[in-house]
């Protein structure tokens, strides 16, 4: 709210949707190359990403279509030609600038200098507020530009939280370029309306492995997947998350396969086994063993498929070399499952310890943040983090939004589905 008002170049009525788990976590498909290495009870607690629309078409009935000439599949340019007048003034010194032949100027939306001007405008709001600390204001323990992500720690009473903000372009309808995919038969058929599954999508700032960064986004389609997972089954998102544990810290070098490619493949055999198996409560255990088996296979033939773009091969561009020593990794994993979950359960407790650790100290100490009035800071005020962490963990999959007023960023607004609080 506060970075719209220095300049007014963010949406006046804007929806930012958050989300449960870091851009580390594979929340969102951006690729991780850039990002600097944060760990769970060492730098943070809690982990979220929030999707800021710095741009919004949300007035258009039919298949949105976009630029797709100059970029690999599954990515864009964007044109400013979309909007008004008014628009392209505002962001003109956010686009990389084509002259046409004819004397025609084309402004391309650049997810690289946004990014800039994002970060930029971060630090001011920043910087404004520690000049003049707020009671019940957060404190800020980090902030750091990563690539085009915006990552920041919050210190919230003896909570940390993690924010990885991520300008994006937010889109009604559904693109073009996916439109076959409406045609198949899924998992979701009958269980959630087109209409709920199609209500959005959005360019994010990732390029593709050989494509132009000032220029290129990436598509991608969270709030789908937010609305998907209402009808994953409660023992294979125990499969997954059990999965995602193990490969985040076994396959993280080299940068290869992150959890995005896991939650792809679950959303590929969800498609393709039976509804009956998949809804089995006692099975998690297999569906574990499946969910390695199809990643296994996946690397073997350096092929993961993107959900909503089939023709999409999010592995295409990696070498022999670093699928078959992530493969061979994965073996060992096949080979004994439960000594790896041991390991990854034994590190989720260890961070849980730290965790518990700093915040006993933290309130054994009575020294003033910056950010607050020098109160007493044994009493530290956890409410926005427990608020925060129970919309989360009694909403699951559920799709989680914040609506903030400008002109009063005290009170942020949370709509939950359709439901407001």
């Amino acid at each position: 709210g506060m970075v719209q008002k220095l300049d007014q170049k963010l949406p006046v009525a804007n929806e930012y949707l958050l989300l449960s788990g870091g851009v580390r976590e594979g929340v969102v498909d951006i690729d991780l190359d850039e990002l600097n290495v944060y760990a769970r009870g060492t730098d943070y607690d809690m982990d979220f990403t929030l999707l800021v629309p710095a741009l919004k078409l949300h007035d258009r009935n039919q298949p949105v279509t976009l630029d797709m000439r100059h970029s690999a599949l599954c990515h864009s340019w964007l044109s400013l030609r979309l909007f008004d007048e008014g628009t392209i003034t505002k962001w003109k010194d956010c686009c990389t600038i084509v002259d046409h032949i004819n004397g025609a100027t084309n402004y391309f939306f650049s997810p690289t200098k946004v990014a800039d001007w994002f970060y930029d405008s971060i630090s001011i709001v920043l910087s404004e507020i520690q000049k003049k600390p707020q009671r019940g204001m957060p404190k800020v323990e980090k902030v750091e530009k990563n690539g085009t992500i915006i990552s920041i720690i919050l210190g919230v009473g003896s909570s940390r939280m993690l924010y990885d903000i991520v300008p994006v372009v937010s889109f009604k309808g559904w693109p073009a370029v996916a439109q076959s995919w409406l045609m198949e038969n899924h998992f979701w058929d009958g269980k959630i309306t087109e209409e709920e599954v199609i209500s959005g999508f959005y360019l994010v700032p990732a390029c593709s492995y050989k494509g132009k960064k000032d220029n290129e986004w990436r598509l991608s389609f969270a709030r789908s997947e937010v609305q998907l997972k209402k009808c994953i089954s409660s023992s294979l998102m125990q499969a997954y998350q059990a999965c995602k544990a193990i490969i985040i810290k076994l396959l993280s070098r080299p940068k290869a396969i992150s959890p995005y490619h896991l939650r792809s493949m679950m959303l590929w055999a969800c498609d393709r086994l039976p509804a009956n198996y998949l809804a089995q409560e006692d099975y998690a255990a297999h569906f574990l063993l499946g969910l390695i088996d199809d990643l296994q296979h996946c690397l073997v033939n350096k092929m993961c498929p993107n959900y909503f773009i089939p023709q999409c091969n999010m592995l295409e561009h990696l070498s022999e070399e670093t699928v078959m020593l992530h493969a061979r990794k994965l073996s060992s994993v096949r080979s004994d499952p439960a000594e790896h979950l041991r390991t990854a359960i034994e590190h989720v407790k260890a961070a849980n310890r730290l965790t518990l650790e700093l915040q006993r100290r933290g309130s054994t100490t009575s020294i003033p943040s910056p950010q607050s009035d020098g109160g007493d800071t044994n009493q530290p005020d956890d409410r926005l983090a427990k608020k925060l962490q129970q919309l989360v963990t009694e909403n699951p999959g559920k799709s989680i939004s914040v609506f903030i007023n400008p002109d009063d960023v005290t009170r942020p607004h949370f709509r939950i589905d359709d439901k407001f609080f």
